[in-house]
């Protein structure tokens, strides 16, 4: 990444499909020197362009997204230009899991496959959690792999939680010459803070100061 070239032509593209998660990246962002620690005390206030729905408007954001279904077809059109360019930068798009209830989504696996994009990842957030219900009861995605290899994808699966498990299959991508790869990442949502994991209402709820204070320590124990 190159924080004083932000458009640098030959970038790896990362687009963030579950925009709601975009506080993530701006802090990422942040640590690798795209912003000051200071700006992201900004983050959903008014009139801030660090919006609560990932912002193109912030140097190394590819693409504003929000409306769920929207980040793999345009990253799949990003893959398709590199290889008519003939360029080896490569495209990667992290996705929710109840967001794969999106058509959108399900066309732009059969276009990538059949345009032999192995130059595209994509990493599901799989937490089995979506809005108001879990996925199996809101619209059941299983056989998941099996779909996902039906549509020509590469698939494999991981801890979501273990970093190293993510990095150490992404450093050998592509898995399969002429294909794309689809890293599907086990996840618990809420985890490491005893009142929040795996519960639903917390895809929205917001914790008080005593809570926020709670989860930071448990975090903090958790990965000391």
């Amino acid at each position: 990444m190159r924080p004083n070239e932000p458009m640098w032509k030959e970038r790896d593209r990362f687009i963030l499909s579950k925009g709601h998660s975009g506080a993530a990246v701006y802090a990422a962002l942040a640590l690798r020197g795209f912003m000051s620690d200071k700006e992201l005390e900004n983050y959903g206030a008014s009139g801030s362009l660090l919006m609560t729905h990932i912002s193109h408007k912030i140097d190394g954001v590819e693409f504003s997204t929000g409306s769920l279904g929207h980040g793999l077809p345009f990253a799949t059109g990003k893959a398709m230009s590199a290889k008519k360019d003939r360029k080896l930068w490569r495209t990667f798009a992290l996705l929710s899991d109840g967001e794969l209830d999106e058509g959108s989504n399900w066309e732009a696996f059969m276009f990538a496959a059949h345009h032999k994009l192995d130059n595209l990842v994509v990493i599901i957030d799989y937490n089995k959690l979506q809005s108001l219900a879990s996925v199996a009861n809101t619209l059941g995605l299983e056989p998941l792999v099996d779909k996902l290899e039906a549509f020509g994808w590469s698939v494999k699966e991981v801890d979501g939680h273990s970093l190293k498990g993510v990095e150490q299959e992404l450093k050998s991508i592509p898995w399969t010459l002429g294909k794309p790869s689809v890293l599907i990442a086990h996840t618990t949502k809420g985890k490491g803070v005893s009142f929040m994991e795996n519960k639903i209402e917390w895809h929205y709820k917001s914790p008080n100061e005593e809570q926020l204070a709670q989860a930071i320590y448990e975090i903090e124990v958790a990965y000391a």
